[in-house]
């Protein structure tokens, strides 16, 4: 792995893997400044698949569909993220592409594309899980950028406007830091000239110049939705939590391998539903962000079985927060964690996503290694000061429900 800068300064990795026929490529923009108003960056990464100065947006389709160039735009919290897939051979192509996209995009289909964002949305929220999930992100961070979910877009969808899109993309591409990485079987010298010529023309900013401020709880909130039409309680509490480039993260994630996220093994699931048969689903996630984190418990279960349910969340929680985990167990959750690592980074495409993901967030970029260390060396005490810690009262509870 060699890391190094394009002539613009934009930090970048190379990675070889050899007799790879396909490249992965990621380049990552990282976002400074909330958006003026819910909604206008999303629809901003939209539009930037919609037509350049040279090519219609049919035409750009066409382009990378005839060269099997899987090329994506996609709108996370903390950057915006340009990345394609291709055969080694089509790679300078795809980079032209990809330059062309972030220089010479138009924004030209704004209503168009604004009013099919606004659609899909629409018959997103009509999945009860979705819309408890939407509540629950809304609530837990709430008057902040990073709760801007799809019904709070839906509400200030009309005050989005094409001048308050382009402007936003004009402010991320002038002043961002951007993170730029290659993972493939094409000699370093070839790949290191193919960026320089693609991409030096684009601006980058080398300080960190983020206006967005952490978000906090200040209390506990319990937030609830009722849909006549469901079937099922959806339900999540949770809270906010250090993201990844905490010390305790890898106590973190193993805390939720060993809560939840580890399919039929895990906490919940073992008592919530095969002892007590209240779920039809069950598990905990640990979503982060650059500034913090998420950690829900989700289940889906009878409406009569709401209050059990919140109680049986409790009574895991108070156990790992009283009792330490048994050494096979912390053992089997660091198996069952670097087996999941090594599953998520098996392409170079999936290497490529993550190289960028921890440049874009100030991580080195040989942080899976060191995680990985730091991951065996967790021991029993670690795991419950983590939970002693963090599952504090201050917490959100999202519940959507028919009437009872």
């Amino acid at each position: 792995m060699k890391e190094f800068k394009l002539k613009n300064k934009i930090k970048a990795v190379y990675k070889q893997n050899k007799d790879t026929p396909r490249v992965g490529v990621c380049l990552n923009f990282a976002i400074n400044d909330a958006e003026k108003t819910p909604g206008a960056y999303y629809l901003m990464s939209r539009l930037l698949m919609q037509g350049t100065k040279n090519y219609t947006s049919e035409q750009l389709a066409n382009l990378l569909d005839s060269n099997a160039i899987n090329l994506n735009v996609d709108m996370k919290q903390d950057y915006l993220r340009f990345r394609f897939v291709c055969l080694n051979e089509d790679f300078e192509l795809a980079t032209k592409i990809m330059s062309e996209i972030i220089l010479n995009s138009t924004f030209e289909e704004f209503e168009k594309e604004k009013i099919k964002m606004q659609g899909e949305m629409v018959a997103e929220l009509d999945s009860a899980r979705l819309r408890a999930l939407d509540n629950y992100y809304k609530n837990l961070f709430k008057d902040h950028y990073y709760g801007n979910t799809h019904t709070k877009i839906l509400e200030n969808i009309d005050k989005i406007t094409k001048d308050t899109v382009v402007d936003s993309y004009k402010e991320i591409l002038n002043n961002s830091k951007k993170i730029l990485s290659f993972v493939g079987d094409i000699d370093f010298e070839k790949v290191e000239n193919i960026f320089n010529e693609n991409l030096s023309q684009i601006q980058n900013s080398e300080e960190e110049n983020k206006t967005i401020t952490t978000p906090t709880l200040e209390s506990s909130n319990t937030v609830e939705i009722i849909k006549n039409d469901a079937q099922q309680a959806q339900i999540l509490q949770g809270w906010l939590l250090p993201p990844v480039k905490d010390k305790d993260y890898p106590a973190i994630i193993l805390l939720n391998i060993i809560l939840g996220s580890a399919g039929l093994s895990s906490r919940l699931f073992l008592e919530l539903r095969e002892k007590k048969g209240l779920a039809y689903t069950v598990r905990t996630c640990y979503e982060s962000n650059e500034l913090c984190a998420s950690f829900a418990i989700y289940i889906a279960t009878e409406p009569k079985n709401i209050k059990t349910c919140l109680e049986g969340f409790k009574e895991e929680i108070d156990k790992i927060k009283t009792i330490p985990v048994s050494e096979t167990e912390l053992e089997n959750a660091k198996n069952n964690l670097l087996g999941k690592q090594q599953f998520v980074t098996e392409t170079n495409a999936q290497q490529a996503n993550q190289l960028a993901y921890y440049g874009i967030n100030g991580l080195s970029f040989d942080f899976q290694e060191i995680n990985s260390e730091r991951i065996k060396a967790i021991t029993p005490d670690q795991i419950q000061q983590c939970a002693k810690t963090y599952f504090t009262d201050k917490y959100v509870v999202s519940i959507l429900r028919p009437e009872i």
